[in-house]
């Protein structure tokens, strides 16, 4: 029997919507990842993006267990001296939910090329509502 090795020309892309209320923001990032990486499809091939679009609403809503929103701490360096910035996660849950989902999901690819193509796939928005419903996106369930 030959292994199967899916052509990035035969890929098959869809579109999932995923509601991230009073979802935990490592299982939504896990989950949204696979789907990202096309790791659910029988055809998943680890070198070719075959994975397929997410869009995130809600972000704002996304939870976070234990202690996490005061202990939990971000960092961003701008390359000068002394240009560390800390910011807790319930800063970014208040200021930045988009990046905060953003970075978990972001965190959980490949690194390179092919994961920066993957995570070009994704979309988050603070709210409900978003631009993508021209693409009939279907539910993805967080179960």
């Amino acid at each position: 029997m030959k292994t199967y090795m899916q052509r990035k020309e035969d890929v098959a892309r869809e579109w999932y919507v995923v509601d991230a209320t009073d979802v935990t923001l490592g299982r939504l990032a896990t989950k949204v990842a696979s789907v990202l990486r096309g790791k659910h499809k029988p055809t998943y091939t680890p070198h070719i993006d075959g994975g397929d679009y997410v869009i995130v609403i809600n972000a704002s809503k996304v939870n976070l267990t234990g202690d996490k929103l005061d202990k939990k701490i971000y960092y961003d360096h701008s390359r000068y001296t002394g240009g560390l910035r800390e910011r807790t996660a319930r800063e970014m849950k208040e200021n930045y939910p988009v990046e905060m989902i953003e970075r978990a999901v972001k965190g959980m690819l490949p690194k390179g090329r092919l994961g920066r193509q993957m995570y070009k796939k994704l979309f988050v928005y603070e709210e409900g509502e978003h631009p993508h419903s021209a693409q009939k996106p279907k539910a993805l369930n967080m179960d």
